[in-house]
């Protein structure tokens, strides 16, 4: 009998780099953290860092694009079970979010990422193609209810969300977690006759 060798996907790899940088860009910050640290904090060397990733900067890109795309499946994935508002509503309440995503567990690192990213011109247009797939996602759900410009809307639902996130991190005890979903039921109810 012949064993068989298994080796971890690239996908595998990957996700198991997202997770050790996040741990070590909470615990260090981003410009402390070096890819030796990160690659010990996955268990990897550094030469499977760099054979998954050309640099930190492009990982994090990578980070950005994966928390995105984990993102629009997740919301199309209940969209497709909740049409109507108020179910979506709840259902994004009730959903667990960030379970195998390290930025969707982590808000402060979520905004710092993209503020790292902002801050390189070479990597902004990178990060601004990622934003524009969120607010196209909340676009679409929106159209389908007829809430004005959507292109618009979506953009001022999700800076909206992006300012409830921060200000929750400063200040936890007056803003609860949910006060982004609280606004949501506001406006929709402002919004109906």
């Amino acid at each position: 009998m012949s064993r068989v060798r298994t080796r971890p996907t690239r996908d595998d790899t990957r996700e198991k780099l997202f997770e050790a940088a996040a741990e070590v860009f909470e615990a260090q910050g981003i410009g402390a953290a070096s890819i030796e640290a990160i690659a010990a904090a996955a268990g990897m060397t550094r030469g499977a860092f760099y054979s998954n990733f050309e640099s930190k900067d492009d990982l994090i890109i990578a980070m950005l694009e994966d928390h995105v795309e984990r993102s629009l499946r997740h919301h199309r994935e209940l969209l497709e079970r909740h049409r109507e508002p108020e179910d979506f509503i709840a259902a994004l309440r009730t959903a667990e979010r960030g379970r195998h995503d390290p930025l969707g567990r982590a808000p402060l690192l979520h905004i710092e990422l993209i503020l790292f990213a902002a801050r390189s011109e070479k990597r902004r247009p990178e990060l601004a193609k990622r934003l524009r797939a969120r607010r196209e996602m909340v676009a679409e759900i929106l159209s389908e209810q007829k809430f004005g410009n959507p292109a618009w809307t979506s953009a001022m639902l999700l800076a909206l969300e992006d300012g409830f996130r921060l200000h929750r991190l400063v200040d936890p005890a007056s803003i609860p977690a949910d006060s982004f979903l609280r606004a949501l039921t506001q406006l929709l109810k402002l919004s109906r006759p």
